[in-house]
């Protein structure tokens, strides 16, 4: 996997991609920390609504700002961004009010927004060839599950040492790294874009060629199992480990590195994976595993198992969970090139990025909402409903005889 380094652009942008993690992890921290400093108890409901904030960001902000700037190089685009945001979080430790903190934690993720998708679709055209591609899809996805894990204990560490408030400074030097790495980085040169279509055409471009290619009608499909999951294990571990199986946080963060565990091994396996069983089998191999890990754990939350059958349960899960998310995170960026054209490839990748964050704003108050309110089990029965009917829905609409990569795009451009 690490064979994919050696090509020099690569390099430049995929450690760009690790400092930017970095830096998005202890402003993770850094943020709750200010929330309980500015709300006290209530912190909890300013995260909650932050995060709402920054889910509202990815699927509304992504799409206008890829079609108003389409004109705009990918480097400056970048780097705008990552200037943005390494502003924001320099201001973010002066603020007083829960207002302030919504206002700035938009305008952040709205960069977040215009960098993520940016980065996304330029990888294309700096790895071409399709094995290479694979390799650093992989090497993302375990850049991302590795960020989860190290973060918490980087800034655990600092936080020893120093006051949250300089975490934030910490988050402007990632943000400022990652720019200076994409500035020095020859990017390919933008393909022209035909102004006379209308704004309007241009926005709903990307989510017009997913709807349009099957092979992307099941990755649609695909993304509600992934939210399903995702959300009831990122809402729901902690009241599975302390109120079911009676842990402590150490058990809750333990719970989450199984998690991040299954997504690892999954990911540093794909590049084998795929070459003997082919996307659409290991994404809907992947699908089929979330449906089947959810309703376990909605056995978990009705049969009050042993704490030690529990635990076991609980991890094995958690691992399944991972490994059928990164089944179909990690390859998915193979299907968006195969089905795009250069033309259509920006909005078609932000469109992922927006419709799949879209699903996120029905997944996680299911799993936090309906959890408190009716309890975990019917939390999760909703929640495998979803996933089933993703997976189900996903082998129907993407044909076992169309190829997902390597076949040539006659449609995406419309």
């Amino acid at each position: 996997m690490l064979s994919v380094l050696r090509h020099r652009r690569y390099r430049r942008l995929f450690a760009a991609q690790v400092v930017a993690l970095v830096g998005t992890g202890l402003l993770t921290v850094a943020l709750g920390l200010l929330a309980y400093d500015i709300a006290g108890s209530d912190a909890g409901a300013v995260l909650g609504t932050a995060l709402a904030i920054k889910m509202v960001a990815y699927v509304a902000v992504a799409p206008v700002i890829t079609a108003v700037t389409d004109r705009v190089p990918r480097k400056v685009l970048m780097v705008s961004a990552d200037a943005v945001r390494a502003v924001i979080a320099l201001m973010l430790p002066f603020v007083g009010h829960t207002w302030q903190v919504y206002a700035l934690i938009f305008v952040l993720q709205a960069a977040s927004a215009t960098f993520t998708p940016t980065f996304q679709s330029v990888i294309p055209s700096v790895l071409e060839d399709e094995d290479e591609y694979t390799r650093g899809l992989s090497l993302s996805r375990l850049a991302y599950d590795l960020e989860s894990l190290l973060s918490p204990v980087l800034a655990a560490a600092l936080l020893t040492v120093v006051s949250y408030n300089l975490l934030f400074l910490g988050t402007v030097a990632g943000f400022a790294l990652s720019a200076a790495l994409v500035v020095t980085t020859r990017l390919p040169r933008l393909v022209p874009v035909d102004r006379s279509i209308p704004l309007g055409h241009r926005i709903t471009r990307g989510a017009r060629v997913m709807m349009d290619r099957p092979v992307l009608r099941g990755l649609l499909a695909m993304n509600l199992g992934v939210a399903a999951a995702t959300g009831l294990v990122v809402v729901n571990t902690v009241v599975y480990v302390r109120d079911l199986l009676g842990g402590s946080n150490t058990g809750v963060a333990l719970a989450l590195g199984s998690y991040g565990g299954g997504s690892m091994l999954v990911a540093l396996l794909v590049p084998r994976l795929l070459t003997r069983f082919g996307d659409r089998t290991l994404m809907l191999t992947g699908a089929g595993i979330l449906p089947v890990g959810l309703a376990t754990a909605a056995t978990i939350s009705a049969v009050d198992p042993s704490p030690g059958r529990g635990w076991a349960v609980l991890a094995v899960t958690w691992i399944g969970l991972g490994a059928g998310t990164s089944m179909i995170n990690t390859p998915a960026a193979r299907l968006l090139r195969a089905e795009s054209t250069p033309e259509s490839r920006a909005s078609v990748f932000t469109a992922q990025f927006s419709l799949s964050h879209a699903c996120f704003l029905l997944t996680y108050p299911i799993a936090g909402w309906v959890g408190a309110a009716a309890g975990q089990f019917t939390a999760a029965v909703i929640l495998t409903a979803l996933a089933t009917l993703a997976a189900t829905t996903a082998s129907r609409v993407w044909p076992a005889d169309e190829a997902a990569v390597g076949v040539e795009v006659v449609t995406a451009g419309r």
